[in-house]
């Protein structure tokens, strides 16, 4: 089969030639179909702190269709469409039982992170049956809108509540779309320019503003008051302490930019409004599942995000331009595309 390598040291991706995977006894061989090119993908193939290391396949954003299945498999049958949870965990730890987050899973973590590749062996514990519904681009949008689902949860937003959302990306995108589902008030998009700003519209922002030296003004008077809540959505240096300057007094921040720098903020001004800060990383299967049930019974279709299609062998040139200035949102290889 072939599947995309990372040398590791920030040398550029590969495509290699490598032996077909064989299911263990509780695992599947799916047919990859999709899967989504993510930031985090971009900052841990750059040769930085936070790496993947040498010589590893990645690809976490993905969906496919069952080959074949283990000898204790029983709850699957060839021929059906699934999303992959790319983390997996014991099921057993303090944390797996408190949480069910498979990223904090403390005594057995792994990794099923193998969407950029024609065949991956997937553990049954980390599948997600797709309705008929959905399309494999759906299925492979399912961990995204899972981060978000997750942060938007942990803030534990009320009905009316005032929202900002910072960034432009794809988790600033469906973080939008599920403050818009789970009752927001009013919901205001921010970004450096406005590329983005017909998709935030789309996803479900009243409105959209450009950082500027009045955005603290533009956002009160948007939101008729300044926001309750803050979702940072950007993982750049500066924006923790963009988040405090914004947040009314009591307001939560919740980080989902997962920024690998040093990102320093002023605490005293974060003490004189009481705001909290709170930081979110990864998913549950409580996640996947609500979302492969309610993803065609929203008010968009998430799939508005995906602005561009490529083929397997294209992704290591893909993954260059997209670490420069691009029009890309969400770019999905699509195995059934050639060259």
């Amino acid at each position: 089969m072939k599947a995309a390598i990372y040398p590791g040291m920030g040398k550029p991706v590969t495509i290699e030639t490598l032996p077909d995977p064989k299911p263990g006894p509780e695992e599947l061989l799916i047919k990859v179909c999709r899967c989504g090119i993510c930031g985090t993908d971009l900052s841990m193939t750059s040769g930085g702190m936070f790496d993947f290391g040498q010589g590893v396949q990645f690809g976490h954003e993905y969906a496919g269709e069952i080959i074949e299945t283990g000898s204790d498999v029983t709850d699957f049958r060839v021929g059906e469409h699934i999303a992959v949870l790319p983390s997996v965990a014991c099921g057993e730890c303090g944390s797996c039982r408190s949480h069910g987050n498979n990223v904090l899973c403390q005594q057995r973590p792994a990794t099923a992170m193998h969407g950029f590749a024609e065949l991956a062996t997937v553990p049954v514990s980390v599948a997600t049956r797709m309705p008929s519904s959905l399309s494999m681009a759906d299925g492979a949008l399912i961990e995204p809108l899972a981060i978000s689902l997750y942060g938007v949860a942990l803030s534990r937003i009320r009905p009316g509540d005032r929202v900002l959302v910072l960034g432009g990306g794809t988790v600033a995108l469906y973080a939008i779309y599920w403050a818009r589902r789970l009752g927001a008030g009013r919901i205001v998009a921010m970004s450096r320019s406005p590329r983005r700003e017909a998709l935030s519209l789309e996803m479900g922002a009243n409105c959209f503003i450009a950082y500027g030296d009045n955005e603290i003004g533009e956002v009160v008077e948007a939101l008729g008051g300044a926001p309750q809540i803050v979702y940072e959505c950007v993982g750049a240096e500066g924006m923790l302490q963009k988040a405090v300057m914004h947040a009314a007094q009591f307001g939560k921040i919740v980080s989902l930019g997962f920024c690998t720098s040093p990102d320093a903020l002023i605490p005293a001004i974060a003490s004189y409004k009481c705001a909290s800060l709170q930081f979110a990383v990864g998913y549950s299967m409580k996640e996947f599942l609500y979302i492969a049930d309610q993803m065609d019974k929203g008010h968009c279709d998430p799939k508005v995000i995906i602005t561009n299609d490529i083929s397997l062998a294209a992704l290591p040139a893909a993954m260059q331009a997209l670490r420069g200035p691009n029009d890309e949102t969400k770019v999905h290889v699509d195995m059934s595309l050639s060259g």
